[in-house]
């Protein structure tokens, strides 16, 4: 088959590897999918079909980014577990599902659950951490015509009826509450700084990877999809304790930093500034084909992609070696929280350079309004790949060499409130 070179000649690929399942079978299609998508750089290549009798082993699969140098004692934070699919069967597994759905509306590109928005192996189960004397790390559900979804929410050892902030905790791919917690280790911070941090928890109904649905358009409408369940639990959480109302937050990872971008967006009354971490832009997609190419070659500015005016502060945190979600995406998130909250043009920038002690360097630019008040902080942190800048090896996807984003975000938040 041809090799593409590009989404255009990728996509023409998957259309005729449609006629192929028709006339030949699925078997066929598959093959023409996994060969496009290698192709286009965005699978490994296609693997040879395992014969009846290796087709229950489970081999490791590779993610596309390489672990965070100098981890030393870390465990490969691109392996996934023994019982992760192999290339081929995720491959597969993807081709099927985008030919069932083709073969539906046969002229049309539908909406997908993306598999790979992040890579496979972030799932292992999570032991559960110690908590201080008097803390809560307690279960909750949340419903609306959306949906359901359960959460888990932190009540600091400090809260003893006082209003307090909330923040949003939205986890990536395959992550959960209790892994995405022992990660960021938020739950510590919230400790320190004396604040409520729930972490909602997609389904694997909703999407096979467990990743928020940032790339179909019902997800991206104000009372509509993910973004009025996620609201709804702040809101639930809201009327149960005493928050501030003025402090209430939400951030994410990947997947949950791209939903935190829209989720802030469209509820700006709401969140008093969004955190995002190696995430999208607003409405940076509208399907599959157009989310992948966000991802590999950045979400570029676009008239009808513009974030609604009247937007709230944001602090955005990006990898330059981030090979799942390119470093333009960060940029462009940045920018455009900026221009929804400024008008006039009246604002001010300044960057400086930094390092951790025996970590990352990185490059900090805050954006402020004439008066002084934040608009933005964007951190770009030098060799980081895809992973959560300051975490704990106690979670998945984490990079321990900084700089440390949960207290950084959190200081943030403290500013703009």
């Amino acid at each position: 088959m041809k090799q593409p070179h590009n989404m255009h000649d990728m996509m023409a690929q998957m259309r005729a590897a449609s006629s192929k399942l028709m006339n030949q079978g699925p078997g066929s299609a598959t093959e023409a999918i996994q060969q496009a998508l290698s192709a286009a750089g965005l699978m490994p290549a296609p693997a040879a079909t395992p014969s009846p009798a290796s087709s229950t082993a489970q081999p490791q699969m590779r993610d596309i980014n390489p672990p965070p140098a100098g981890a030393a004692g870390k465990p490969a934070v691109d392996e996934a577990p023994a019982q992760a699919a192999t290339p081929a069967q995720t491959a597969q597994a993807f081709a099927q599902d985008f030919m069932s759905r083709l073969g539906k509306q046969p002229f049309e590109m539908p909406s997908f659950d993306m598999p790979n928005f992040q890579a496979p192996g972030f799932g292992s189960a999570t032991p559960a951490a110690a908590l201080p004397e008097g803390a809560q790390f307690i279960d909750g559900q949340f419903s609306n015509h959306a949906g359901t979804r359960s959460y888990k929410l932190y009540i600091p050892s400090s809260y003893h009826g006082q209003a307090m902030p909330l923040l949003v905790m939205l986890h990536g791919c395959t992550q959960n509450p209790d892994d995405f917690a022992a990660g960021t280790q938020m739950n510590a911070v919230a400790e320190e700084q004396q604040c409520f941090v729930v972490y909602p928890a997609q389904t694997q109904g909703a999407n096979s990877s467990r990743c928020w649905n940032w790339f179909n358009a019902i997800d991206q409408q104000r009372d509509q999809g993910e973004p009025s369940i996620i609201a709804g639990i702040a809101q639930q959480i809201i009327e149960q304790y005493p928050i501030n109302q003025r402090e209430v937050f939400v951030a994410g990872l990947s997947a949950g930093g791209a939903m935190a971008v829209i989720v802030g967006t469209l509820y700006p009354e709401l969140f008093a500034a969004v955190g995002v971490h190696s995430g999208l832009p607003f409405a940076s997609a509208q399907d599959l084909p157009s989310a992948l190419s966000a991802m590999k070659g950045g979400a570029m500015p676009k008239p009808g992609r513009q974030a609604p005016a009247g937007g709230v502060p944001i602090i955005v945190f990006h990898g330059d070696r981030d090979n799942t979600v390119n470093l333009r995406n960060g940029d462009e998130v940045f920018a455009q929280g900026v221009r929804s909250q400024d008008g006039s043009g009246q604002t001010s920038a300044a960057s400086v350079d930094g390092s951790v002690p025996n970590g990352h360097r990185y490059t900090r630019t805050t954006q402020r309004q004439a008066d002084g008040s934040p608009l933005g902080e964007y951190w770009v942190i030098h060799g980081a790949g895809h992973a959560w800048s300051g975490g704990s090896d106690a979670g998945s996807y984490t990079d321990g060499k900084g700089p440390d984003a949960s207290r950084e975000m959190m200081r943030f938040f403290s500013t703009v409130s």
